[in-house]
Parts: C-alpha cells; structure tokens; sequence
C-alpha cells in the first residue's frame, strides 16, 4: 500500500513539470504494454497536453508484426514495445530522435543511434517454489536446467516476447548452435509451456512446476497482495545469460504525420513523475536517476553487475528467433 501511495502522490504531483504542452491534436500508439499499468499514464498525458490519444493494445510481437505489415499505409504515430529485440527489429522505420532525447537516460538503457529511447529497464529472473525448492538446489547457470534434476519441473513461455529477446540474445552471445541446442535440451527436459509470465508464477505456487523464466516484475503483483505468496525469484550465477537486461521503449513511426506529438509523449515518458509511476507500480527499474527505487527489487547496480555483456540495440534479428523457435516445435 505503501509503495502504490507513493506512486500515486509523484503521478498526481509531478505531470505539471512536464514542458511540452501541445495544442488540441491527435496521436495514434502502437502498444506492446498492457493497459493496466500505462492506460493512466495516458490519460493523464491526453489531460496535461491536450493531445487525444488512440491506442491499439497487443502483444509486441504483434505490433510489431503489423506496423511491418502496414509499412507506409500504417495510422501508427508511436510504437511502444515492451523488448528492444522488436525496437532494434524496427528501428529502420522510426524516425531519428534528437540527441538530447536520450541525454537523461542511463548509459545502460541508451540507444546510442538515437533511433528508440528506453522507457524502463527489467532484468530475467528465475522464479521458484519457496515450499519445495531449498536454496542450495538453485542452478548456477540456465543452462543448467536441462540437467535430469529438473526433469519436468521448469516452465517457460515460448511466444513471450521478452522471452524471445533473450533467445535473441543467447543466439548473439553463444551462438546458433548452442542456443538451438539449449532448446531442444529444455524440451527433452520436459519443460512446461505456459501462456505468459503471470502463469508460470500462478503454476509454481499452484505446485504443477517449482521452475520458471520470467521478467523481474511479475512476482511482485503476487506478493503486493499476500506476503506469504509461496514463490521467489533469483538470478543466475553472475555474467549468466539468463540475467539479461532488457527495456521497455519507444520509437516514433518514420511515416507519421505527427511526429511532434509522437515526441511529447517520449518525453512525457521520461519526465521524473512518470518514471516514478512506472518504477512503483511496474515494479520495473527507471531509466534515470533521481528516482526513488523499488524496495522489492535488487539495486540496479548490482542487476549491472551479474549481467550478461549484451548490447540491446544488436538482439533486433526477431526473426532469425521466430524461425529457430518454429524449427525445434516451439511456435
């Protein structure tokens, strides 16, 4: 409760530091992030701007899909997508950003083409049962589950999104090869599949897994509501591929015809107060300092730490994913 006060003074209080103020127009977003966390962000933008803005909500895969679709014909202003593996797909279609842009967002999160800018950072994590799994049982590495140990007690979510970034990132990192590999062991492991992140938690805590490979935000929406929730999560031993980084972020639409307000989103986005709104209710890490962090995540310092040396602007080869994914049965 705590944590949702807070978020909910710095929203109420701080949209007024917001400079760009734009006379009564339109603006038309491709989002790849659900309604419930940024529905509020939208509407208090359409309030501080004047600007009326349209979403059309969907899996990034999906918008993504589409606005390559639609090419030139596409009504999109704005794409925001919750990977950067469809940013860095799309990117030849966004308009370039003014350096600037990205002058407040931490060196880790920065697209340095200027082409997206990052609206939030989250890490892969590795959720597991607090009921049946004993800390010492934890794998070192994610390759690790493929081991007989974890014979049918790991979940994953194939056509996740974020999920596939990382496969994107493992086939960057090690290869192929490995990662097909990785793939099939998993599958031959008898690794579950689940619909989405929140399933997998919701299945370890049901006792049908003591395993899954999720972003860093999810449990928290399970344990806000009870403490007690029977699932935790963890990170990999340090340098581990299973500990990427991802972001959040948004580009606007090379084709556009409104791109000035494309871009007073981008930095209504960036603004303190919506950094803050995002971190506390998103349970996700800001892209700039100054921000008061989330109490239940580890300190993004130490998140830098432990990551994988992956650049988020070269896991665009979403496609490259989506083939090697159909090929072993995935998709």
């Amino acid at each position: 409760m705590k944590n949702a006060y807070l978020a909910g003074v710095a929203f109420a209080l701080g949209f007024a530091s917001v400079a760009t103020m734009a006379s009564a127009q339109s603006l038309t977003i491709y989002s790849g992030r659900g309604e419930a966390l940024i529905g509020p962000l939208v509407a208090q933008f359409e309030a501080e701007t004047g600007i009326d803005a349209e979403v059309r909500y969907g899996s990034t895969a999906e918008m993504a899909a589409l606005l390559m679709e639609e090419g030139e014909n596409t009504p999109a202003d704005l794409f925001w997508a919750q990977d950067a593996g469809a940013l860095g797909a799309l990117a030849p279609h966004f308009s370039d950003l003014a350096a600037s842009v990205n002058e407040t967002v931490l060196p880790v999160f920065r697209d340095p083409s200027n082409k997206w800018v990052a609206t939030s950072g989250r890490t892969r994590v590795l959720v597991y049962s607090t009921d049946r799994v004993e800390e010492g049982a934890l794998p070192a590495a994610i390759t690790d589950l493929t081991d007989e140990a974890y014979r049918g007690r790991v979940a994953w979510a194939p056509t996740n999104g974020s999920f596939q970034a990382f496969v994107t990132a493992f086939r960057l990192t090690h290869g192929d090869d490995a990662a097909k590999a990785w793939l099939e062991g998993m599958i031959a492991n008898e690794t579950k599949v689940y619909r989405n992140n929140g399933t997998q938690i919701e299945g370890i805590a049901n006792g049908e897994v003591d395993f899954g490979l999720v972003n860093n935000y999810y449990l928290g929406r399970y344990t806000a509501a009870d403490a007690e929730y029977p699932v935790d999560q963890t990170h990999f031993g340090a340098g581990d591929i299973g500990n990427l980084v991802l972001v959040a972020g948004a580009g606007v639409i090379d084709v556009s015809d409104n791109k000035d307000n494309a871009q007073a989103f981008i930095d209504f986005l960036l603004s303190p107060a919506a950094q803050q709104y995002i971190t506390l209710s998103g349970n996700e890490y800001p892209v700039r300092e100054g921000i008061i962090p989330q109490a239940t995540l580890e300190p993004l310092a130490t998140v830098q730490e432990i990551s994988p040396a992956v650049n988020v602007n070269d896991i665009g080869d979403l496609e490259g994913t989506l083939s090697l994914l159909r090929d072993v049965g995935l998709l």
